[in-house]
């Protein structure tokens, strides 16, 4: 995640202490055994909806050997022992899985602290009391347009309507509640739009997505780098709008590393001292973290480095807790996501930025030229930007 927000202007918020804190950064740039990733769990496969996006194909069916109650009560205990800092239930839409509510109640006494990413189409008024009581720190609700191109983006009439209800039950009892949406060729124009229901509905949070080609969303469905530029300078002056209107929110970008760079190399045309402030942050935080910070469980029990990675499995927690299955050493795999700059190709490769970066989303690279070590090919920086002229001295940390 890149907080646009906290670059532009040192906004300050929870996830500050994950994304750019150094005793954080320390703890999970390395293989160190006694802390565990944040860890995204989709409890479940299936969803209401039928996102033309959606990573992990769901549907609006029974899908067959999901962990029990049990297997995820075990999981949570482990989860809780290797001091995860966040778990995060996920989907399909998890509040349809008749047991999401016993499991967080469960992570909630283990003292975990709890999120939940969904549609937002079934938060009822009672139901987004039932979120507060249990203790439920964010709920993240993905809109990916307004009104009817949200719909047909998700499949389902009325979706807009009913999430955005979901929305205002969650802001109506106190219930921390954010807007998460994925750019795409479909929604680019609806941006500006959005920033106006977050002011108008006085909705605190807000995550842009990069499209990673996974599942069922594939490069076609992206936005060319010259749009890509456009809706981050867009993010920028509006983000910046805000806080000058007083409007306090924090505005996050995820799934493309390349905007850190892009918004410091913004920032250092007239803002210097800012601008250090922001690359400073941007070398803490290190870039993508999959494997490393981030990890995901998925509906059956396997492990991967991420929600968008499903292709490439570290193990099942059914045979071995998570803890043992993310502090293997032996694992090939593992080992080179962790020590990735030995590995990576093409532009990445050869970029300056890569200690802030880190080589971006492979889950791309691997979609799109059959290499998970490719470079990204959603990064939409110039070869100017990234100085790939005189790549071996460029490359240097010292240099940035």
């Amino acid at each position: 995640m890149i907080g646009v927000s906290k670059l532009l202007y040192g906004d300050k918020n929870y996830g500050d202490m994950l994304r750019y804190s150094e005793d954080s950064c320390k703890k999970h740039f390395g293989t160190h055994s006694d802390y565990g990733p944040v860890v995204v769990w989709n409890i479940t496969r299936t969803c209401n909806l039928k996102c033309r996006h959606c990573y992990s194909n769901s549907d609006s069916k029974k899908y067959g050997d999901e962990l029990t109650l049990d297997e995820g009560k075990e999981l949570l205990r482990d989860l809780a022992a290797f001091k995860v800092p966040v778990i995060l239930f996920s989907g399909g839409e998890p509040l349809t899985s008749p047991i999401f509510f016993d499991l967080a109640v469960y992570a909630k006494s283990l003292g975990l602290r709890v999120t939940v990413s969904t549609n937002g189409t079934l938060i009822t008024k009672k139901t987004a009391q039932k979120l507060k009581d249990i203790g439920i720190s964010y709920v993240g609700i993905s809109l990916d347009g307004i009104g009817e191109n949200n719909d047909k983006f998700r499949g389902v009439k009325g979706a807009f309507e009913e999430a955005l209800k979901g929305i205002r039950n969650c802001l109506d009892i106190g219930q921390k509640v954010g807007l998460r949406f994925t750019i795409n060729r479909h929604n680019a124009d609806d941006l500006g739009d959005i920033f106006n229901l977050l002011e108008e509905e006085g909705i605190p949070r807000v995550c842009f997505y990069h499209l990673v080609y996974s599942g069922r969303a594939s490069k076609d469905e992206d936005i060319t780098h010259e749009e890509t530029r456009k809706a981050l300078d867009l993010i920028i002056d509006r983000t910046m709008n805000m806080h000058l209107k007083g409007m306090s929110k924090e505005v996050l970008t995820v799934d493309n590393h390349a905007d850190g760079v892009y918004i410091y190399l913004k920032l250092k045309q007239n803002y210097e001292k800012r601008a250090s402030m922001a690359r400073k942050l941007l070398k803490r935080n290190g870039g993508n973290r999959s494997g490393i910070a981030i990890g995901q469980v998925d509906w059956k029990g396997n492990v991967h480095i991420d929600q968008f990675t499903q292709n490439h499995t570290l193990g099942n927690v059914r045979e071995r807790k998570f803890s043992e299955i993310w502090s293997d050493t032996k694992n090939e795999f593992l080992y080179k996501v962790r020590n990735r700059h030995k590995f990576i190709k093409g532009r990445c490769a050869k970029c300056r930025w890569f200690s802030i970066c880190n080589g971006n989303f492979r889950a791309r690279a691997e979609a799109v030229y059959g290499d998970f070590w490719e470079q990204d090919p959603a990064c939409y920086l110039t070869d100017e930007e990234i100085g790939v002229a005189d790549a071996d001295t460029m490359r240097d940390v010292k240099l940035l």
